[in-house]
């Protein structure tokens, strides 16, 4: 079905007069000719009704303008396009009460345009900062949605410290987790690092390894601390705590138990695994393998660390353990936290042979490697269309 956007009246036309959109919308019927529309869309129909009408919920950064993973969404409305669906960018403060102001991609022009679109058949969470799911207009259009049924793709961003207890109560990925508590005073982390020699700090709601410290102690009372860029010595705990409790106690921090880890070419390497929901269960979607190089604290590719094959490292063992974790931590997601249709989990291995789960991420963001990242697109329209009920 072709329907037709009019940029002057804001209005959208259609030769069959049906709706489009969740609210369904009515589609006025245009006798006009084609050519003025320079809006069209090739749309799938669901009882005269097209769409699907995909929703990506973003925000806006400090400029006031969209903020977000633009080719992420971009790459995405190009295979709704060509899977007979139409996508639009929209912010929490763009909602009306039967239409969204939203910003429509158009891949044969390279550009956003501005438009009146109906509601969504199905919202894609992918606001940016962890700041405005806080705010008020966020939790107004997750109600706003819920309340119509409509569909609402990943609830929300995921906290470290939340994740890590949840695990920790389920029967297959406990042991999977290496000893952690929650950073609230000198005392309970001091006999932390006593225990356990070697830890990481964590925030708790950081990403891409910013803010990550490994922590050691040495004989004797001695402390380093190492960060991406910067090393520290102190002469004992207490010296450590005067310099650095603000810093970990003014936003949460997790402490959690270093592993002795694995290597590939004399490298600390983990696994970087993505998972979408299909066919009522999660599944692999890809694996992708980050060495360490300069330093070890984190593998990501800006802090230094590089892309390496999965084949290079991958056994009948890592498999089994990646399909069942992925499988058991979704099962989790869904029934804990609400449903995401897809999540990105952080793994490794020790150098005993053990499996490290290290954290989820509910937002992953582009994979490096083009043939995960182009899979990752066409699952998420596959899931998109199926939830719209198209």
């Amino acid at each position: 079905m072709r329907v037709f956007y009019d940029w002057a009246s804001k209005e959208w036309f259609s030769h069959s007069g049906a709706s489009l959109g969740s609210n369904l919308l009515p589609l006025k019927s245009s006798d006009r000719e084609t050519e003025q529309r320079p809006l069209s869309f090739e749309l799938s129909s669901n009882h005269h009704n097209a769409g699907p009408v995909i929703g990506i919920l973003t925000g806006k950064g400090k400029d006031n303008t969209l903020a977000g993973n633009g080719p992420l969404f971009k790459a995405l409305q190009k295979e709704i396009l060509q899977n007979k669906g139409v996508s639009f960018v929209f912010t929490a403060e763009d909602i009306e009460e039967n239409s969204v102001s939203g910003y429509i991609y158009l891949p044969e022009h390279d550009k956003w345009i501005q438009a009146c679109c109906p509601l969504p058949h199905l919202v894609y969470n992918r606001v940016p900062f962890r700041k405005l799911e806080q705010t008020d207009s966020f939790n107004e259009a997750f109600l706003f949605f819920k309340e119509l049924n409509i569909p609402f793709f990943n609830p929300g961003f995921l906290d470290k410290y939340e994740v890590c207890q949840l695990f920790l109560d389920h029967p297959y990925l406990q042991k999977y987790i290496p000893d952690t508590i929650l950073v609230t005073g000198d005392s309970e982390l001091k006999n932390f690092i006593g225990k356990h020699r070697d830890i990481y700090l964590k925030p708790i709601q950081g990403a891409k390894g910013k803010g990550i410290y490994r922590l050691s102690q040495l004989d004797g009372k001695k402390l380093t601390m190492a960060g991406i860029m910067h090393s520290f010595s102190f002469s004992c705990f207490e010296s450590f705590w005067n310099e650095w409790s603000l810093q970990v106690t003014g936003k949460p921090y997790l402490a959690q138990k270093a592993i002795s880890p694995a290597k590939l070419d004399g490298k600390r390497f983990d696994f970087r695994i993505l998972a979408h929901f299909g066919n009522g269960e999660y599944r692999v979607t890809g694996i992708g393998i980050r060495l360490a190089q300069d330093q070890d604290i984190t593998t990501h590719i800006p802090n230094g660390g590089i892309m390496v094959p999965y084949e290079k490292v991958q056994t009948k063992e890592h498999d089994e353990f990646i399909n069942m974790a992925v499988a058991e931590a979704g099962k989790l997601l869904k029934k804990e936290k609400g449903f995401f249709g897809e999540f990105s989990m952080d793994a490794g291995l020790t150098d005993k042979g053990r499996y490290v789960i290290y954290e989820l991420n509910a937002k992953p963001m582009s994979f490096d490697e083009t043939s995960i990242e182009t899979k990752r697109i066409q699952e998420l329209t596959r899931l998109f269309f199926n939830m719209a009920g198209f």
